[in-house]
């Protein structure tokens, strides 16, 4: 089993933490948009007058259908129909293809609702984990986020501020980085903005090939528990990072995965896993600005629990 080369964080410490970056009820006992209600039409429109040369860069990892290391649940996909079925008109044929998948993992795009996650027994604004069921969640799902995420983007990229190709695993980023790599690209993280956060995990990825990135494998670089508090602060609005954010191996006692919990059950923070920004960084470095117009359409799923998805930078 892997173990942290940081300090480390005994659990009493995570629940205080926990406590400290709590949202609950801030928008109301029924509110399903937690952080997302930063993000004020006014901040938006603000964030469209970011677009200039009207540049897209998608952040997204290709569907991946292969098996790995990192991807116990690939994509199932197949062809349903090909042009030569017939279709009873003459000279008229349809394509069509099955897609399906847990996108739930490590390599497949994807956003989370915030029922996504609970903690002893509650989920975000405190409500019992019993309201997701077999039937999926009755309760802040997917479809909270059906009007769009869209805002002021804001690269936070690790790699680049280090002078490496990537971070190693197990290697975290405290918030005291986060405002030196602010300082560096010349950008200050908002209310209602989107950080995108850049380790280079998807370049090591290409360059050395998938590997596990759990505690029975080499982990993975992440975010430090305390940086939330610079978040919370600041009251940003969704985080969007290559891998999923978390430190493998934690720093914290008894808790594999303490990011996440602190993010969706206790701020109702709007999260992603899984993006891939190396194109998003070059374009950054082209552009000479780490800040832009960030958009999504979320699929409307009804008690879905997340769902795949493509964000786009817009220059």
């Amino acid at each position: 089993m892997l173990k942290s080369k940081y300090p480390m964080i005994s659990l009493d410490e995570f629940d205080r933490l926990f406590e400290k970056l709590k949202n609950w009820g801030k928008w109301g006992p029924s509110d399903n948009r937690g952080t997302l209600n930063y993000a004020t039409p006014e901040r938006i429109a603000a964030a469209g007058k970011l677009i200039k040369s009207g540049r897209t860069v998608s952040m997204a990892i290709p569907i991946d259908k292969h098996p790995g290391p990192d991807n116990e649940n690939p994509a199932i996909h197949f062809m349903a129909t090909l042009h030569d079925t017939d279709t009873g008109t003459k000279n008229l044929g349809f394509a069509t293809d099955f897609l399906g998948m847990l996108f739930h993992g490590d390599c497949h795009t994807h956003m989370d609702a915030l029922c996504h996650i609970s903690y002893k027994g509650l989920l975000y604004n405190g409500i019992p984990q019993s309201k997701v069921d077999i039937t999926g969640a009755n309760c802040m799902d997917v479809t909270a986020f059906a009007s769009g995420i869209v805002g002021r983007g804001v690269l936070i990229d690790a790699a680049r501020y280090r002078g490496v190709k990537w971070l190693e695993p197990g290697e975290a980023v405290t918030a005291e980085e986060i405002e030196a790599i602010e300082k560096s690209e010349n950008v200050r993280l908002g209310e209602g903005d989107i950080m995108i956060f850049r380790t280079g995990q998807n370049r090591r990825r290409n360059e050395l090939g998938p590997w596990n990135v759990g505690y029975t494998g080499q982990g993975r670089a992440g975010i430090d528990p305390y940086s939330l508090l610079l978040l919370h602060e600041r009251k940003v609005s969704v985080f969007w990072p290559e891998g999923d954010g978390e430190v493998v191996p934690s720093n914290v006692e008894g808790m594999e995965y303490p990011i996440h919990p602190l993010q969706i059950a206790s701020m109702g923070m709007v999260v992603a896993d899984s993006l891939q920004l190396d194109e998003l960084a070059a374009a950054c470095e082209e552009e000479k600005r780490w800040e832009f117009f960030a958009a999504v359409g979320p699929l409307r799923l009804p008690k879905g629990t997340g769902c795949p998805f493509n964000p786009i930078a817009i220059f």
